[in-house]
């Protein structure tokens, strides 16, 4: 009895730490650079800010040209790369008239730290919106959070407890759990519990009272987009969906400025409430 209850008790710590790095690899694929050997976007400041655990965070800061700007957008970029993948974001928004910022998650491109836990990723993007408001003089309802992929899950998480003006939330997914289901159809249910971390983006989204934009491509090979409906029946009004074919998960890159401008005419209309979303 005692050998069988020493390998019960194994086993069971053998499945938590399976699937918990059977989690983390499928969660976080970050691309490390130094901010000095990167090339610096044309039109972009580097920066840096910290996290509330003192985690030093870098960016690029696009300041546009128009005065007063139209906005300032957030991005939050998705489980991949770093923001070297998406500096033509920054720029296409900054030359219509926004500020944005681009920034890397703990354990990301030039930040420090290592990626890990979901609540060291909203803490890295409250860090972001403060840094916004507090030392580039952004106003709390003129900052709009654009995430992507992983990046909708912080967005939404923050958006739930502060003041935005105006969320997108573009190829993303309801819930963790919702996502094993999808991708291990043959993991139980009830395993799900053991993940670390739980990404309840549906839930929270209860919370958000700012005008959202749901996007994602029809099909989307990793995320399917069953998941943007879910989002979308749980958002309060204002809210649009966006589905879009030939998009697959990463609309900017496959469609450009075809989906941006879509995106743009919402959040112009988000800054002005009188007109209507749709």
């Amino acid at each position: 009895m005692i050998g069988l209850t020493v390998a019960i008790i194994f086993g069971c710590v053998l499945i938590v730490f399976g699937l918990r790095w059977l989690e983390a690899s499928m969660t976080f694929h970050p691309v490390r650079f130094s901010a000095n050997e990167q090339e610096l976007p044309a039109g972009a400041a580097s920066v840096w800010f910290n996290s509330a655990d003192g985690t030093r965070l870098h960016g690029w800061f696009f300041r546009t040209d128009r005065k007063p700007e139209l906005a300032t957008i957030v991005y939050f970029h998705g489980n991949g790369g770093n923001i070297s993948n998406v500096n033509w974001v920054g720029q296409w928004y900054a030359e219509r008239g926004f500020n944005v910022l681009l920034f890397d998650y703990r354990g990301y491109g030039a930040s420090e730290g290592d990626v890990g836990a979901e609540a060291g990723l909203y803490a890295d993007g409250d860090a972001a919106v403060d840094f916004v408001i507090n030392e580039k003089g952004a106003q709390s309802r003129n900052v709009v959070l654009h995430g992507q992929s992983l990046g909708t899950a912080v967005v939404v998480d923050i958006a739930s407890r502060r003041e935005v003006g105006a969320v997108i939330l573009e190829s993303g997914f309801s819930s963790a759990s919702s996502i094993a289901s999808a991708a291990l159809p043959w993991l139980p249910s009830w395993l799900h519990g053991l993940a670390r971390n739980r990404f309840d983006s549906a839930r929270k989204l209860a919370a958000v009272k700012a005008p959202v934009l749901i996007s994602h491509g029809d099909p989307d090979p990793v995320i399917p987009a069953a998941e943007a409906q879910l989002l979308f029946a749980a958002a309060n009004e204002p809210k649009q969906l966006l589905i879009l074919t030939e998009g697959g998960h990463n609309l900017f890159g496959a469609l450009g400025g075809r989906y941006l401008t879509q995106v743009e005419s919402f959040i112009l209309k988000a800054m002005q409430p009188q007109i209507p979303l749709n």
